[in-house]
């Protein structure tokens, strides 16, 4: 070929390509049922998002559950005033009612004078796994209002978590939700875990306490140990024991209804087995220790949140009324994310949600509900790794709904940065999020419990103050803005010298 065809060629090559960079859509071609990509103009000139500064996302979440201890009441109020209308990493509340856990914080501070154990039921998906997120919480609230142990456990624990160690023989596990290896039941009295263990004749359940890195003290404390079974043949016994404590049997009637079995031991213990002869299902099993708060976690992996309608309602109301379970968390809709193409979609999921939280209401009538919305989640689009597409839509489509049905919501996506913020925990060091861009670490996952401990304590704290200034007096600062506060702080409006009886810095 000829130099100046050559180079005629080589330029119509380049015109082209240029042709095809200026005009082709950043978002690609639809070609025979594939998207087609190339680099082009729109793309290029496209506004970069500015990279999420994970340390600076954190820092500032941290400073912003913080207030420097003061004497002076107005101070006090107008962090809280600020706290309650203004903090992204807040709590939301429905109808921005302050007062929404005041019932739950009470019976949380008279559960030790009462000798009682108020439960928290925290379902979720994987990302509490391994009781990563919870143990914090748990840590958090039973150092505020006492209590101890791992709590609630299922007979058979197919997941490793890092509170408490676990074996079982002789007992058949089943589920209501799960992948092809799980058995399902003949019936639906899958119990509060969603889960049951049948035992028939004989079988054991042990446990050890926890010698792992992560795990808190708290949970190491056992020192009251609880089986929730039910359907139970004659005569049915289970027999603890613990350390060098004798064994102590308890033999109960035949029943078809939730029985709560419990032993209180005199001294915290390290390990124990559980022997059961008989038949019964199994439900779970309770390490507790003083009286307080429990965090019972059931993580269900793969789970989007719409299974609870499958489990029989006398079962749970009965087990939730025996349990004393005030608080029922629910963090979910990641796994629903892949499923999602349009607001159709969100739409449909929604109104299954709402089914769900009906459910709860029904079977817990004492408990309040709180549900958690999905982390950010990383997928790779022309080589970037971003956000899923939809999931901003979802997360604040899941705050609305919940705030309408009366269920408080925490915004863990924004919490942890927003749109691009997983690229940049993956990339953390240490990392605080996996290479699958949707999983915590250990220390990621452990950041964020700590985030929602501090929103939820953040609440209590203010309940506190309350307790001595008059509700006229709250209401009315509260409904202030700053520039009227300002203006008629030093007149009609007058905050008494005030010493807190508590902490107010985390």
């Amino acid at each position: 070929m000829k130099p100046r065809r050559t180079l005629f060629f080589i330029l119509a090559v380049m015109l082209i390509l240029g042709v095809a960079w200026y005009f082709f859509p950043a978002e690609g071609l639809a070609v025979g049922g594939k998207n087609l990509h190339f680099p082009s103009y729109a793309e290029d000139k496209a506004p970069q998002a500015e990279e999420v500064d994970v340390d600076a996302v954190l820092n500032n979440v941290n400073k912003s559950f913080e207030m420097t201890c003061s004497d002076n009441l107005l101070d006090s109020m107008r962090f809280f005033r600020t706290y309650l209308k203004e903090n992204p990493n807040r709590i939301y509340l429905p109808n921005d009612d302050y007062t929404f856990f005041d019932t739950l914080f009470s019976q949380f501070e008279q559960a030790g004078a009462q000798g009682k154990t108020y439960r928290v039921m925290y379902y979720g998906d994987s990302q509490i796994e391994m009781d990563r997120m919870s143990s914090v919480l748990r840590q958090k609230l039973q150092e505020f209002f006492g209590g101890s142990g791992p709590n609630m456990v299922p007979a058979i624990q197919p997941v490793p978590t890092i509170s408490v160690v676990q074996r079982a023989s002789n007992l058949v596990r089943y589920t209501v939700y799960g992948d092809a290896n799980t058995q399902r039941a003949s019936h639906n009295r899958y119990g509060v875990m969603s889960q049951f263990s049948q035992v028939v004749g004989s079988g054991t359940i042990s446990f050890t306490q926890t010698n792992h890195s992560q795990a808190f003290d708290k949970a190491k404390e056992i020192s009251t140990v609880s089986v929730l079974l039910g359907r139970n043949s004659k005569n049915f016994t289970a027999t603890l024991k613990c350390d060098n404590l004798p064994a102590q049997p308890k033999t109960l009637a035949a029943s078809d209804s939730v029985t709560l079995i419990t032993w209180e031991l005199p001294a915290n213990v390290k390990r124990g087995s559980i022997d059961l002869r008989g038949n019964a299902e199994i439900y779970a099993v309770l390490l507790d220790g003083e009286p307080g708060v429990a965090i019972d976690n059931v993580a269900l992996r793969g789970c989007t949140g719409t299974i609870f309608t499958r489990i029989n309602e006398a079962t749970l109301k009965q087990s939730f009324e025996l349990l004393g379970t005030r608080l029922i968390i629910m963090q979910f809709g990641g796994n629903r994310m892949p499923g999602i193409s349009n607001s159709k979609n969100i739409t449909t999921y929604m109104a299954e949600l709402e089914k769900q939280i009906d459910y709860m209401k029904r079977v817990a009538p004492k408990a309040t509900l709180l549900f958690i919305g999905p982390a950010d989640m990383g997928k790779s689009y022309n080589g970037k790794m971003g956000t899923w597409k939809g999931l901003p839509e979802l997360n604040d489509s899941l705050r609305i709904m919940a705030l309408r049905n009366n269920v408080a919501y925490w915004d863990m996506f924004n919490v942890m940065g927003g749109e691009g913020s997983m690229a940049q925990w993956v990339k953390h060091k240490p990392a605080l999020a996996g290479p699958d861009h949707v999983h915590f670490t250990f220390r990621g996952a452990q950041e964020i419990g700590s985030d929602l401990a501090k929103s939820f304590t953040t609440y209590y704290d203010f309940y506190k103050l309350r307790q001595r200034v008059p509700s006229e007096k709250v209401i009315e600062f509260i409904n202030l803005d700053q520039k009227e506060d300002s203006i008629r702080t030093a007149g009609r409006i007058r905050m008494p010298f005030y010493k807190p009886p508590f902490t107010l810095k985390k």
